[in-house]
Order: C-alpha cells, then sequence, then structure tokens
C-alpha cells in the first residue's frame, strides 16, 4: 500500500475518493478520514462527509477500534464490512483502512459506514405483507461503538469489559478486577483521556489501585520484559 508522509498528503489524495463514495452510497453514508498521526482520540476526524450518520463534524472523536488499533501498529488492521452500533441504536455496515507513515507507523484511517435503519425499515413494511425470513448483514455482534462523544465511546468499552468478566463491579475480586483492566488494555481503551479516572469510578477502586492493576497486566502481557 502507498505510504505518506504526514496526514495532509493522506487527505489530498483520499478528499476526491470519499466524496465519490458519499455520492455513490447516498445520504445514509458517511465517509471520514481520522487522523491519528497525533494520538489524540478525542479529536481525530480529520474530514468527514455525511456527518449526520454518527453526529460528528471535524475535530470529533474516534471509535474504539481507533484505540484497538494504536495498541499494535504492527497487525494489518483493515477490515471490511463488519457490523457498528451508533450511540441511539442504529445498526451500521462499516469499512475501514488504515495509512502509514514512511517509517511505517499508522497515521490515518478511511472509514465508511453505512446507516442500516433505512434499509430495515423498509425490510420490515415489507415483511409485514408478505411475512418471511430476511437474510441478515452480518451475524457476529457488532463490534464497533460510533459516537460525537468519545467517553460514551469509553464507557461502553468499559460496560463489555465487565460484562465479559461476569459480575457486577461490588462482588468483584481483585482477579476479576484485574481481568477488566487486562480487557481493556488490549482494547487499547488507555490511550483515551481520562481512561482510569473512569474506570475507578465504575470499578469502586481508587485510581492508585487501577494504576497499580495496569501495571501488573502490563507486566504480565505476553512479550513483556
Amino acid at each position: 500500500m502507498t505510504r505518506f508522509a504526514d496526514i495532509a498528503e493522506v487527505h489530498r489524495t483520499l478528499a476526491p475518493v470519499m466524496e465519490a463514495i458519499a455520492a455513490a452510497a447516498g445520504p445514509h453514508c458517511e465517509v471520514v478520514l481520522h487522523d491519528l498521526s497525533s494520538r489524540d482520540l478525542e479529536h481525530s476526524v480529520y474530514a468527514i462527509v455525511n456527518g449526520h450518520v454518527s453526529g460528528r463534524s471535524v475535530g470529533g472523536p474516534s471509535t474504539n477500534l481507533g484505540a484497538e488499533v494504536l495498541r499494535d501498529e504492527t497487525k494489518d488492521h483493515n477490515a471490511y464490512g463488519y457490523r457498528g452500533l451508533t450511540t441511539d441504536g442504529r445498526e451500521l455496515v462499516s469499512s475501514s483502512v488504515y495509512y502509514r507513515d514512511h517509517d511505517g507507523h499508522i497515521i490515518a484511517a478511511l472509514c465508511i459506514n453505512r446507516d442500516l435503519s433505512p434499509v430495515q425499515t423498509a425490510i420490515a413494511a415489507l415483511t409485514g405483507l408478505a411475512p418471511q425470513e430476511q437474510p441478515g448483514t452480518a451475524d457476529e455482534a457488532p463490534h464497533e461503538i460510533v459516537s460525537p462523544d468519545v467517553s460514551s465511546v469509553l464507557e461502553d468499552m468499559i460496560s463489555e469489559a465487565i460484562t465479559a468478566v461476569g459480575k457486577p463491579a461490588a462482588a468483584m475480586s481483585k482477579a476479576d478486577r484485574i481481568e477488566v483492566l487486562r480487557l481493556l488494555e488490549d482494547r487499547g481503551a488507555f490511550h483515551i483521556k481520562r481512561a482510569a479516572e473512569k474506570v475507578s469510578a465504575r470499578l469502586g477502586v481508587s485510581r492508585v489501585t487501577t494504576y497499580g492493576y495496569l501495571d501488573e497486566v502490563r507486566r504480565t502481557a505476553p512479550g513483556a520484559r
């Protein structure tokens, strides 16, 4: 894949492509270029077309996938046709392509998010007239959270980690809380500002305790020295 000097060069190349995709796919298709070079996930939206789909605009936040990508830049994170979800409950079908600089660091992401609610509404209306099974876009659960507020993305990531452990925070042992931290670390949650503060509040522990758990997670992670 072509590599770029900086986000401005990426934008010059992709801006016409973004407009072309949005024009062909229609007003329910959002096309976003994220600037990941600064690692500022709260203000990563560099350019956007049809931002009404997610409620974001230039200067808006990334999603939980942006945090996961920065957790490990060595992987090929390109993904096509996966499920997403807006914070108001609308389903998306999405694709993401990541771009690197000449040193191999990920500096940009081109993301396409198509709102499925108009299609789903039409299918529901037709099903009511002639009931039959309708094929879904995908069987897997949504794994991207798209929101105009990065704190909502982080809260959902914390909720998913707590649900995965299977206990309410008040009933968790130290091992359970460390597992919550491990799940969040694996997803790159701590690339989001004030993550430790929010995790501490949800788990009912101090920030000092949270940082201690996080140090333990990082010390015991595969490949840690």
